[in-house]
């Protein structure tokens, strides 16, 4: 970047390396009083279930990403209705310290074709009923809950 004839760095200091945000796209998806949920097979939050999604890769809008994440870990093809939300993730060490920082930006999207079949970094896709997610057994990531009801909100509230 450019200014008054001089270049500013922008590369990230040492301190900062690794510590700032990842942005990554969540596909919220409802359908029949259903959630579509996976199985995480890697941090933050592995052998939890949570929304399909992933990093959002350069010059791909939110709603693509989303998009592209579902159907990477499901075999569910949607159409992307908007962005509702954003929660934030973190994966810790053993000990607590940060090792990552996520946040989520929640992509509320139709259902289009198809039957939930893991893949990518998925272990399970499966659909699960809203009232399930109460379920004190049920291993959930954190906000899964609250992220699946402002959706379902939204869907009842839909023409």
């Amino acid at each position: 970047m450019e200014q008054r004839g001089e270049t500013q760095d922008m590369t990230p200091s040492r301190e900062d390396t690794g510590r700032r945000p990842i942005v990554a796209a969540i596909a919220v998806v409802i359908q029949g009083g259903r959630v579509l949920l996976v199985r995480r097979a890697n941090p933050p939050d592995a052998g939890r279930w949570g929304f399909p999604g992933g990093k959002i890769e350069a010059g791909e809008t939110i709603e693509q990403a989303a998009v592209r994440e579902l159907f990477e870990e499901t075999a569910i093809r949607a159409e992307a209705r908007h962005v509702f939300t954003a929660v934030d993730a973190f994966d810790r060490s053993g000990t607590g310290a940060l090792r990552r920082h996520f946040v989520l930006v929640a992509v509320l999207c139709d259902w289009l074709s198809g039957v939930p079949a893991a893949g990518d970094d998925a272990l399970e896709a499966r659909w699960f009923n809203l009232d399930a997610l109460d379920d004190a057994d049920l291993a959930l990531s954190l906000d899964v809950a609250m992220v699946a009801r402002q959706a379902a909100a939204i869907v009842m509230r839909a023409p």
